[in-house]
């Protein structure tokens, strides 16, 4: 199996990231433990630390475009930096209560890059460089003046035996208490300024954007609650005593929230790609533009989607389902919030979608798409293709018809007025002859045995000449050339027609329909009597020809397939009834206008 370039070493970056997660993760651990903390606590603090490293493992792995991986993967390195202060080491434990809330800082900086993975606003830019100064500088001012004896209870390890801090300046306990109200203070303020950001995105976003910033909403309202467990506590702290645990808890639900989000995130991609996998079915068997746009509205959860097909006669240009014209990658930009991808290859792909930008940060999804558009729109120029030639071929069979009609309508001239007139005239000339020559028997015995060949000679001449075309249908239509069929039919027939006059060549299918019915039904179904109707119901000629005999019809026979086959050049519809001793009914619709 070929693997991709780069997949190598790829692969050694993400193996190298999880070794340094891993060892945060035993060195944080190691050190909370060390502090008497309880083992559910701790068990709690290594899974909330795991729980982002690896999804930004994963997102690494699959999206690593996206520079969400990235920051999950930081988040869950530096969650355990504060439980440096559990180590009995002075540097260590100065270095702990400096970066202590570094991991707040990248979660305010994961929020606001959410889900694109990067910071786009200005105001969110300055929120996020405000986050990491005041870890940078207010941490390190903090520092300096904490010293972990004198306040073992301002750190949220509570180690009472955690002494020593490389970093202690000022031995003050008061000026120590006011730097950590304002440090708390302002982190307080960013984190609800955050709140306040991310609900303007929610509420200047659109449908298919809000959709994608749900992952956050959750994590962003335990957080604003924990915001205001910390104005509860600066201001009334003796109204929430005895509940020191639950800031922990709502830190760590904050924490753990979206991580889990963002990986449901990822699964909720995979499973919309697995329906645009039956984008085709969905679209339908025989879809059009306008189908499988409403389709792809569906799959993609963006109801402002627009699908557009090349324009007939303008290069570049794309139309939706509904005519209006789109911007295309070759002409035109999109409204604000949107976005254009091309739906295949090349600068004039076979179709373009206009959709909301939110669905750019699932590549994966839009590349799904575009393969399952592609096969949908294969179909659709296979249908229209399939369609023409369809036209092309029932254009032809007309044709074929109509020159095997007039072909019948000059040979039954032909044999009118040339066979038929040689062989009246031959026929006076030979009574004249017995006329004149009458005395001797033997001659008359001759001429009567002639005259009689040439009758039985004529008679079969102007059958086989009304059978080519019948002249009646020509002279006075339809209903007179059936009644004429059915004076000559061996079993008593009852029409009822209309008498209309119609197209030349509806009038001779229906005709030969009733002729052949009615000679397989003095052949074959032992009838006492056949009902032919005709009546025009617009747009078709309906013809039914009707008996009372035996019934068991074969359709697929040979002359029934070939009436099938007649009827359908000409764009009718053919359809049999006979059940095994009751008879049969043969119904044909011929359009005609």
């Amino acid at each position: 199996m070929e693997r991709k370039p780069g997949a190598g070493r790829e692969a050694g970056r993400l193996a190298a990231w999880a070794v340094a997660a891993v060892a945060a993760a035993a060195v944080g651990t190691l050190g909370y433990a060390r502090t008497g903390a309880e083992p559910s606590a701790v068990v709690v603090d290594v899974l909330t630390g795991l729980a982002y490293a690896t999804a930004g493992l994963i997102a690494l792995w699959r999206r690593p475009a996206n520079g969400t991986g990235r920051l999950m993967l930081a988040e869950g390195i530096t969650w355990f930096i504060g439980n440096l202060q559990g180590f009995d080491q002075p540097l260590l434990i100065g270095t702990g209560a400096w970066w202590e809330a570094l991991n707040l800082a990248v979660l305010a900086h994961l929020l606001l890059a959410f889900p694109e993975g990067r910071v786009g606003r200005r105001r969110a830019r300055m929120t996020v460089g405000a986050a990491y100064a005041l870890v940078a500088v207010g941490g390190l001012v903090r520092a300096l003046c904490y010293d972990p004896a004198a306040d073992p209870g301002s750190s949220y390890l509570l180690c009472e035996d955690c002494r020593g801090n490389a970093l202690l300046l000022v031995r003050d306990p008061a000026v120590f208490a006011g730097v950590d109200l304002v440090y708390r203070w302002v982190g307080a303020g960013l984190t609800l300024w955050v709140a306040v950001l991310m609900v303007s995105r929610w509420l200047a976003g659109s449908p298919a954007y809000r959709r994608v910033l749900v992952p956050v909403a959750v994590p962003l309202a335990i957080a604003v609650a924990f915001v205001g467990w910390e104005v509860l506590y600066v201001l009334h702290p003796g109204l929430l005593r005895g509940g020191e645990l639950l800031p922990l808890v709502l830190s760590d639900l904050t924490q753990v929230a979206l991580p889990v989000a963002f990986l449901v995130g990822l699964f909720r991609i995979r499973l919309r790609r697995a329906d645009v996998g039956n984008l085709v079915i969905a679209a339908g068997p025989d879809p059009t533009p306008a189908q499988l746009q409403t389709a792809l509205r569906e799959v993609l959860g963006d109801p402002t989607l627009r699908l557009g097909i090349p324009h007939a006669s303008v290069s570049g240009l794309y139309t939706d389902p509904e005519g209006r014209a789109i911007g295309g990658p070759a002409r035109g930009r999109p409204a604000a919030g949107a976005a254009v991808t091309p739906l295949g290859p090349g600068c004039t792909p076979p179709a373009v979608l206009v959709h909301d930008r939110a669905l750019t940060q699932e590549p994966e999804l839009l590349e799904a798409v575009s393969a399952s558009v592609g096969l949908c729109l294969r179909t659709m120029q296979l249908a229209e293709r399939a369609a023409r030639n369809a036209e092309r071929a029932r254009e032809l069979q007309m044709r074929l018809l109509s020159a095997e009609e007039q072909e019948r309508r000059r040979l039954e001239r032909n044999l009118h007025d040339g066979a038929q007139g040689r062989l009246v005239f031959a026929l006076m000339g030979l009574r004249r002859i017995g006329t004149r020559w009458g005395r001797d028997p033997q001659l008359l015995a001759a001429v009567d045995e002639t005259e009689q060949t040439l009758r039985t000679a004529l008679t079969e001449l102007r059958e086989l000449a009304r059978g080519l075309h019948p002249a009646v249908l020509a002279r006075e239509g339809l209903r007179a050339a059936l009644t004429a069929l059915a004076d000559e039919s061996p079993i008593p027939v009852v029409v009822m027609a209309d008498q209309v006059r119609l197209p030349e060549l509806v009038e001779t299918t229906a005709y030969y329909v009733v002729s052949e019915a009615l000679s397989n039904a003095g052949k074959h179904s032992g009838a006492r009597a056949v009902t032919v109707t005709v009546r025009r119901e617009a747009p078709w000629l309906v013809v039914e020809v009707v008996d009372d005999g035996v019934g068991g019809a074969d359709p697929a026979g040979s002359g029934l397939r070939g009436l099938a086959d007649r009827v359908a050049a000409v764009g009718g519809r053919l359809r049999v009834s006979s059940p095994a001793g009751d008879g049969t009914r043969i119904e044909v619709e011929l359009p005609c206008g």
